[in-house]
């Protein structure tokens, strides 16, 4: 491997372990859902609307987000978010009152999707010619997994470990905000004296807003934006199959918590590669991968709401529901790929993916308050049947959605093949 190829890749890991370690504190009901419940005095409602104030925030700067990315060294701005993020973990461990909370997971997304994730996507992009950006992003949801199943399982052995209450949870929160800010310092100090992770020269190109300009005239920019749309607002769905194995299958509360971490996290590490590889290797197409990946949910939901409820089933549910989230991880792992399949400007990349999460996750600003208000409003099995089956419709229009990418994706390698033979 020649020093730049080791360069490249040692930029990869520390990039990924950022990914992995940022969104831990705004994602907390993903191991503590159960706990936030009981110790913080959340509804299944308020914590959906917590998630969605998050989300509304977060959706409100994708794009000043991007622009940052365009304009500034993601170098700088990758740990000053992670340091932020950690710092409100501080004050999250204190157990604020809900209008507080409010705000802190609104601050989080300033810090989270604002300030790190569309300068993330960006230096990622970059790492990798047009050929690799599958696997480059496989790679990345990938090894989050790998950092978000060590870092949420060693927080819930602290939870654990100091009683499974109150005090436990306090000590979790605490032990990702250690996280959040050594990791940031750990970048900082590792990318200090590396080239520009976004590939560019040293002379910055004055983009501004005309780079954002142009990537709004981008037609394929807004395809690609509604399928990644179509994939989160299923995989927001997901959160749900942690309350209904305790619920319909009597999982017990500890167990809840490492389900919740495996159905979150671990399957990153398993499905980001394997969605990229397949996409890369097996059908050339990203897109392609997408729109048959979506009509594969539709029998394996069926099966989730055929296998019987109590505690004998507790293995079947927990094996069906863990195949269905498999299925969209892999999903999550390529579906940023087609911005190389339509053609985008590597120069516009920021405001690219900036207005890309704009649209795509959007889902985050309604889909838990949709999917929680259903639980709260039907109690036990006739809500989560309602939560699961507009899951299943969302697949159905994710299925035309990503149909139709694949048409603009083939009409612009036919177009470029014709151009080659004239």
């Amino acid at each position: 491997m020649t020093a730049q190829a080791k360069a490249k890749w040692l930029r990869f890991l520390v990039l990924v372990l950022g990914g992995g370690t940022i969104y831990k504190l705004a994602n907390l009901k993903d191991a503590f859902y159960i706990p936030m419940q009981e110790h913080m005095g959340l509804t299944h409602t308020q914590i959906g609307a917590l998630l969605s104030a998050n989300a509304i925030i977060a959706t409100a700067l994708f794009v000043v987000g991007g622009f940052l990315a365009d304009r500034f060294e993601t170098r700088r701005l990758i740990p000053l978010g992670l340091i932020g993020a950690g710092g409100l973990g501080l004050y999250l461990a204190s157990f604020p009152g809900y209008s507080q909370l409010l705000v802190v997971f609104s601050l989080l997304a300033v810090c989270a999707d604002c300030i790190f994730w569309p300068s993330l996507l960006k230096a990622i992009r970059n790492l990798g010619n047009d050929d690799e950006q599958s696997r480059m992003f496989g790679f990345l949801e990938g090894g989050r997994g790998v950092v978000d199943t060590l870092v949420a399982f060693s927080a819930l052995g602290v939870f654990v470990a100091l009683g499974s209450g109150a005090a436990g949870l306090k000590a979790a929160i605490l032990f990702y905000s250690a996280i959040d800010i050594s990791v940031g310092a750990l970048t900082l100090f590792l990318l200090r004296d590396a080239p520009r992770t976004d590939g560019a020269s040293s002379k910055r190109e004055p983009l501004g807003m005309a780079g954002l300009l142009e990537a709004v005239r981008t037609p394929g920019i807004w395809l690609v934006s509604l399928n990644v749309f179509m994939v989160y607002i299923v995989y927001c769905g997901l959160t749900y199959f942690i309350p209904y194995l305790k619920d319909m299958y009597q999982l017990p509360v500890a167990l809840v918590g490492a389900y919740g971490i495996i159905n979150q996290y671990f399957l990153k590490v398993l499905g980001g590669p394997s969605g990229g590889y397949i996409a890369d290797k097996v059908l050339r197409s990203a897109s392609r991968y997408l729109k048959w990946a979506f009509v594969a949910l539709l029998p394996l939901m069926l099966v989730i709401l055929s296998i019987p409820h109590g505690e004998s089933y507790i293995y079947a549910g927990m094996a069906a529901t863990l195949s269905f989230a498999l299925v969209v991880f892999t999903m999550r792992g390529v579906f940023w790929a087609p911005m190389s399949e339509v053609g985008i400007p590597s120069r516009i990349t920021g405001s690219a993916f900036g207005i890309g999460c704009l649209i795509g996750y959007a889902p985050g600003m309604f889909a838990y308050i949709i999917y929680g208000s259903l639980l709260d409003r039907f109690p036990g099995e006739q809500g989560y049947i309602y939560v699961f089956s507009l899951m299943s419709v969302l697949a159905v229009l994710g299925v035309v959605v990503s149909a139709l990418l694949q048409r603009l994706v083939n009409r612009r390698v036919d177009a470029a093949a014709a151009e080659a033979l004239a």
